[in-house]
């Protein structure tokens, strides 16, 4: 893995110091730069950029941490994607499944195909518990549950959503928000999808003007052909090529303001011991909770709501198996509450250049969990064994089969919703930025917000619009995603500003 050093000299002063290499702070890092001014950007990682969104290699073997379809209707976004990566992208058919007990189903499913893969007996039951939803609804929505129920019966829910659901977010359905639901499931119903099912068959979902089919999922995405990971790297390299600084292995320590200057000075630790930067501007991609509690002084919010904000994260276990490859899916969704396992990546569908041996399929298992929970203090041999064993119980493949494996855990990856979330994410917010006007927040962890990667780079092209005009012109805050983003449309259709996702919020039994 290339990694252009760019200047020699360690940085003491900067008009933009960045926390955090992922999307959100390398674009802004590449755009300041493009604009003449002086950044300097601290990274943790020794060696990775991109945060959630890097590839990592392990014996020419790459991995992509959860899964990237380059896909946007921001259309800046698309062609900041161009400009950054001209060459290198490659166009990939979109295939995502669920598997449940031994059988693949489309997703968003396709009711026909659902029922017929669950024999007369269990459709037959599906049908009667949709009909009694239908008929009984429950009037008193409060939870994932009760929404999900309404709309498809209990039978359909136990099957398809409440297993995956819970094993991603780390709580029972049943407190977890109905509004997430309706968002996330938005405009799908299983009548619906009967319907759309027929007129598939009789041909009749044409429009009636042009003849063309109406709106469906992407089959097409584009992808670097080395990886997510590859659009990050690029981006660091002409970042240092500008004559700015990227800084690896230097972890935040403290941020402090001069009261007189309003100048920064931010403090990173390294190999080398401290460095600190004096900087007009601070753009932060950190967990909020970890920029409140290093701040100097305290601010109040530090003490009362940063402890409350929580994160969910996951590991992936990649293993080499002697084999084809053994299914052309991107990834499955694994609905089955006899593995833990929740998610199954097949790294050469992504880009054959992320699997060199034609002779090996490499498959990335996905487990969510919480740092420090037992499955992320299990040691990697321990892993790569119970992937072994959970592949052999899905059938997926024989252990016997599997030449090598590596374990990457990923910190973080998910702001948690709990009932009390927003409150926190909104004290934060109020006091922060009252106090402190050249302080941005930016990107998923950044705002606490669940934010894909196009929206965690709107944010920092928007921040940085502020910082040339001197003045907040756009509220970043109102960056976030549809249900339908990556589903359906045309890339570069319209730009994602003013929408606001609902997210999974835990609500209270006794309401």
């Amino acid at each position: 893995m290339t990694d252009f050093q760019g200047p020699t000299s360690r940085p003491t002063s900067a008009d933009v110091a960045i926390i955090g290499a992922g999307p959100a702070g390398l674009t802004a890092a590449y755009l300041l730069t493009k604009e003449g001014y002086k950044v300097t950007v601290i990274e943790k990682d020794p060696v990775y950029v991109g945060g959630i969104s890097r590839t990592v290699e392990h014996e020419g073997f790459r991995f992509d941490i959860g899964g990237h379809r380059f896909f946007s209707k921001a259309q800046e976004v698309v062609d900041l994607w161009n400009e950054i990566l001209p060459d290198d992208f490659i166009q990939r058919p979109r295939m995502s499944r669920i598997y449940y007990e031994g059988k693949f189903y489309s997703y968003p499913l396709r009711a026909f195909e659902a029922l017929w893969n669950l024999g007369v007996v269990r459709s037959t039951l599906c049908m009667i518990s949709y009909g009694w939803a239908k008929l009984f609804p429950n009037r008193n929505i409060r939870s994932f549950e009760d929404w999900t129920i309404n709309q498809f019966g209990r039978k359909l829910y136990s099957i398809f959503f409440k297993t995956y659901t819970e094993k991603v977010w780390g709580m029972p359905c049943d407190e977890m928000s109905a509004d997430w639901a309706a968002q996330r499931i938005k405009g799908l119903s299983l009548w619906g999808a009967v319907l759309d099912g027929l007129k598939r068959s009789l041909g009749l979902n044409k429009k009636p003007n042009d003849g063309m089919a109406t709106k469906t999922l992407l089959e097409t995405f584009r992808y670097p052909r080395l990886g997510p990971g590859m659009m990050w790297e690029a981006a660091r390299d002409k970042v240092r090529a500008g004559g700015n600084h990227v800084l690896m292995a230097h972890s935040f320590k403290q941020l402090t303001q001069d009261q007189v200057s309003g100048r920064w000075r931010l403090t990173a630790t390294g190999s080398d011991g401290d460095i600190v930067i004096d900087a007009a501007h601070v753009i932060s991609s950190a967990p909020m909770r970890e920029l409140a509690v290093r701040l100097h002084p305290l601010p109040a919010c530090a003490l009362t709501a940063a402890p409350n904000l929580k994160y969910r994260d996951f590991l992936t276990v990649a293993l080499k198996i002697r084999s084809e490859d053994l299914f052309p899916d991107n990834w499955i969704y694994i609905h089955d509450s006899k593995v833990q396992v929740g998610r199954v990546q097949n790294f050469r569908s992504w880009s054959p250049e992320m699997v060199p041996d034609p002779e090996l399929a490499c498959v990335g298992l996905e487990y969510f969990c919480f740092e420090g929970d037992g499955l992320w203090a299990s040691s990697d041999a321990d892993l790569i064994e119970l992937a072994k064993k959970e592949m052999a119980t899905l059938g997926l493949c024989d252990p016997k089969d599997v030449v090598g494996g590596a374990v990457v855990r990923q910190e973080k990856a998910y702001p948690v919703y709990d009932d009390d979330y927003a409150a926190h994410v909104e004290t934060m917010r109020s006091e922060l930025e009252a106090r402190y006007p050249t302080l941005h927040m930016v990107g998923r962890n950044g705002m606490h917000r669940y934010n894909n990667q196009d929206h965690a780079m709107m944010t920092a092209m928007l921040t940085v619009r502020n910082i040339v005009a001197g003045e907040k012109l756009y509220d970043i805050w109102g960056v976030n995603e549809d249900a339908e983003y990556h589903e359906s449309g045309t890339e570069g259709e319209q730009a994602a500003l003013a929408s606001v996702r609902d997210v999974p919020t835990r609500v209270s039994k006794a309401a």
